[in-house]
């Protein structure tokens, strides 16, 4: 959070984001567009120096600009990172004992942002203040022989006929875990028993221990405990290849297109939508009909492609549906509450990982940076279409915001196609093919970095020099290193992990720069190949 942020772009406001350098590693907030008083709520992690080689943490603000060179807005300084024995502090006034970091978690405040030093005397004072959370997490690991005990009574657990015997472990940490930490258990639990192969034993014994207390089917799984935390996490783990397979055209097609939509008249801008200057000025009502038209094309393609993945979906997620929606089915068989069962699915599949996806695609990896403003607005309105499917009540949507009307249509098709979907996700025979799928791996995501580089191919023998580079959208899985001229390109090319044969760092001279390696493999007959890649100053 920041306030009284200084004015650089013509508009009155600034762009601004925030960049945090500590030991050599550099993490960036999104920006937030035409903004003095913005707010990120976002979290960045390092791994502290405790050799006391490295003990500042660098805080810089900067005005994102397009075109243009970032304008320097500020920076708060002295924050230092004193590491011994008994206490570990941050300049400023800031500091905590180790010995109390279990009630003493973290410290905030606002820190006033300070100039360059050439620029001290005339912006002192008038470029804003700060707010940080900094907080120490103190970990200690053992050896894994400590946690065997533990880990067998974790996987007894599971294996119990009766949920509510007393003594047992996942009942008693149900029981106990707070808000706090209820994310980091389910993440770490699901973690386990994904490598035990008993992840839809754990996740049917955690959603029974939820319904045995659910006494108003309308509330099942709708708030954050236990149960929905895990199926969150492995939802995350489990299905996010397949979330970018589904999700991914259309979220690249939004981001592609920039189209200003907006539905809510208390918010169309007319400026936003080119009323301005030479062009046309168009009235609310041609602007919202526009929007709907572009929404109604991108949420169209949206279900469609979610109701005709039903193959893609892996047989681990489906066959823990599956079971999920046996056990509501036994808990409310009243006709009354016919649709409870096919709303426990889509609470986890629509409203805590497609919408999710949809409005924030860079915390899922569908793309490398946040959205600007435009198309923030964009994915959220097709993220709330997505949610009202996903309630599977249209009247509720209808009476909160009129405005989305124009969508209705669309959604009340929806929740009867995705009805049939999840008959369909559900009715397969898991057995033989859940056998190959019982050990997941343990990753976020196949892919572990994209974005654009400068690269050059040596086909040849001769001088180099930077002008032989060409900037190519880049791809890292678990498999291979791919790339192409464009990040939406439908053919590209790759280099299998397995046949890279070495990666190392060339020297400064080779080309005026310390930030280019070359990656030796082999292609099809063994031959070697050479590839060159610039590492930095090079932006999507």
């Amino acid at each position: 959070m920041q306030r009284d942020l200084a004015r650089k772009d013509l508009n009155g406001a600034s762009d601004p984001f925030v960049r945090v350098q500590y030991n050599g590693k550099t993490q960036e907030s999104s920006v937030v567009k035409k903004s003095c008083y913005p707010r990120w709520n976002e979290v960045f992690e390092f791994v502290l120096d405790d050799t006391g080689a490295e003990n500042t943490l660098h805080v810089e603000v900067w005005d994102w600009d397009l075109v243009s060179k970032n304008d320097f807005l500020g920076k708060v300084t002295g924050l230092h990172l004193i590491v011994s024995s008994s206490v570990v502090s941050f300049a400023l006034e800031v500091a905590f004992n180790i010995n109390k970091l279990l009630t003493i978690q973290q410290k905030e405040g606002w820190f006033l942002l300070l100039p360059d030093k050439a620029q001290r005397r005339e912006t002192e004072g008038h470029l804003g203040s700060l707010r940080l959370q900094l907080r120490l997490r103190d970990e200690s690991i053992l050896p894994s022989s400590y946690y065997q005990p533990l880990m067998e009574l974790l996987l007894q657990s599971v294996k119990t006929t009766n949920n509510g015997e007393k003594g047992n472990l996942l009942a008693l940490i149900d029981e106990v875990t707070t808000a706090e930490n209820r994310q980091e258990v389910a993440t770490n639990l699901v973690k386990l028993f994904l490598g035990q192969g008993l992840a839809k034993e754990f996740l049917d014994f955690i959603m029974n221990l939820e319904l045995d207390r659910t006494t108003e089917p309308n509330t099942l799984f709708r708030n954050n405990s236990l149960a929905s935390k895990s199926m969150e996490c492995f939802l995350k783990v489990a299905g996010m290849q397949y979330l970018h397979n589904i999700l991914g055209p259309t979220i690249s097609r939004v981001f592609e297109e920039k189209k200003y939509v907006e539905l809510d008249p208390n918010k169309v801008e007319f400026r936003e939508a080119g009323c301005s200057g030479l062009h046309r000025c168009q009235s609310e009502a041609d602007i919202i009909q526009q929007s709907a038209q572009c929404l109604q094309s991108y949420l169209t393609e949206l279900v469609e492609a979610i109701v005709n993945s039903v193959d893609q979906c892996p047989s681990l997620i489906r066959a823990t549906f599956k079971q999920l929606f046996k056990s509501v089915e036994e808990k409310f068989p009243q006709d009354l509450y016919k649709n409870i069962k096919y709303i426990a699915v889509t609470s986890f599949l629509c409203l805590r990982f497609f919408s999710p996806a949809i409005m924030s695609p860079k915390l899922f990896y569908l793309r490398p940076k946040h959205a600007d403003a435009r198309t923030s607005r964009t994915l959220l309105l097709l993220a709330k279409a997505i949610q009202s499917i996903g309630n599977m009540d249209t009247n509720l949507a209808r009476e909160k915001e009129i405005w989305m009307a124009p969508l209705q249509p669309l959604i009340l098709q929806g929740v009867t196609l995705f009805k049939d979907f999840i008959v369909k996700l559900i009715d397969f025979e898991e057995e033989e093919e859940l056998e190959s799928q019982k050990r997941v791996t343990l990753q976020t995501t196949s892919i572990i970095k994209e974005g654009y580089l400068l690269m050059h191919r040596a086909k040849e023998r001769g001088i180099l020099t930077s002008s032989h580079f060409k900037k190519h959208y880049f791809c890292l899985n678990h498999e291979a290193l791919c790339h192409s001229k464009m990040s939406n390109a439908k053919n590209s090319a790759c280099i299998p992990l397995s046949k890279i044969r070495a990666i190392e760092k060339v020297d400064e001279k080779c080309f005026g720069s310390s930030y280019v390696m070359q990656i030796i493999s082999t292609d099809g007959r063994g031959q070697f190949e050479i590839m060159y890649l610039q590492c930095k100053v090079c932006e999507p």
